[in-house]
């Protein structure tokens, strides 16, 4: 079982989690050293897979509902999307735009890192 790290995709998606309440914070955090451990978190979880491959997202219901989007498909690394609060039944556009974009850049991230690994070796 490879333990995994964890990473922000950028500082918007950190500043994202520290924007949620605490406790929420706390509990989300926890899942994704589960998810780094290779375990399944233990809040409620939906797979994303329109946003991108291994998009994962964490669910905590209540009013507000908040989210928190990772992908731990890649490189051995949890990286963190996006967190939000959610205030609407159904889908929230913005923040599912935003976790496209952020897929994208983690892609571009891995790419330059893996250009990297090659030089070096």
């Amino acid at each position: 079982m490879a333990i995994r790290s964890i990473r922000y995709v950028n500082n918007a998606a950190k500043k994202a989690v520290q924007k949620l309440p605490q406790a929420i914070a706390i509990d989300f955090l926890n899942d994704l050293n589960f998810v780094a451990a290779g375990k399944d978190p233990r809040s409620p979880f939906k797979h994303l897979p329109e946003l991108g491959s291994g998009v994962i997202e964490l669910i905590e219901n209540g009013s507000p509902a908040y989210r928190l989007v990772y992908c731990a498909k890649f490189a051995d690394t949890v990286f963190i999307l996006h967190a939000f609060t959610k205030t609407t039944n159904g889908v929230d556009r913005k923040a599912m735009t935003t976790v496209r974009e952020r897929y994208k850049e983690m892609m571009a991230i891995l790419r330059e890192e893996q250009k990297s690994d090659r030089r070096t070796s």
